[in-house]
């Protein structure tokens, strides 16, 4: 089937975050070029068509109905290779561990590993040398103090690895407590790193928030 709109609709549908309607769909292109005239109909009749292109072996998707909207999907009878990946990312999720010891760094960085081991209480050689590896933290500069420890930042990759456009959109210390929750984190060790986020919010944010009173 040929039509005018055919690529849009797709492109729409593609570039879309969630599946989008025909309604939706139909408004984005009169917004766009002032024509009015497609329809609901048409738009089926466009995706119809659509997957009878994608229901070739050479396609692993197709164009799905989700949540009274339309989205590309993966074709079920690939989930078993999707399943294998999803299974080997899973595995490169941080530890409890590593959530701890990168929450404290991400909050009083830099901050050198003397300073993450006193609030943890253990060693933390092995975890902060995975952080490293990972490059969810960096080396950043040296202590002042005597020894002159080295200093840890988080960088770019943390960011990302979080969603996180800056660090002011580091989560507040209500959702960091939620995060550290696993029955293997003492309650006592989850009040220590609160007590740090919290000061180190305290001093990065209390200055606006007397500014905005």
């Amino acid at each position: 089937m040929e039509h005018f709109y055919f690529s849009a609709v797709l492109a729409l549908i593609f570039a879309s975050d969630d599946p989008i309607s025909e309604s939706e769909i139909a408004k984005v292109i009169k917004d766009t070029d002032g024509d009015d005239s497609i329809t609901a109909k048409e738009i089926e009749i466009i995706i119809e068509e659509a997957n009878k292109l994608f229901n070739a072996d050479v396609y692993p998707f197709k164009i799905i109905k989700l949540a009274g909207g339309y989205t590309f999907g993966t074709k079920p009878e690939l989930s078993s290779y999707l399943g294998h990946l999803a299974s080997e990312k899973s595995k490169k999720r941080l530890t409890q561990a590593a959530l701890e010891t990168l929450a404290i760094i991400a909050y009083k960085q830099p901050v050198s590993k003397p300073e993450v081991e006193a609030i943890r209480g253990v060693n933390s050689d092995y975890i902060i040398g995975s952080l490293l590896e990972r490059n969810l933290v960096k080396i950043s500069g040296r202590a002042e103090s005597i020894g002159r420890a080295l200093l840890y930042s988080t960088t770019e990759e943390f960011l990302k690895y979080f969603g996180l456009h800056s660090l002011k959109d580091l989560p507040k210390p209500k959702e960091i407590a939620e995060l550290l929750s696993e029955n293997d984190l003492a309650e006592q060790k989850r009040k220590l790193i609160m007590q740090v986020v919290e000061e180190q919010l305290e001093l990065e944010f209390g200055d606006d928030d007397k500014d905005e009173s």
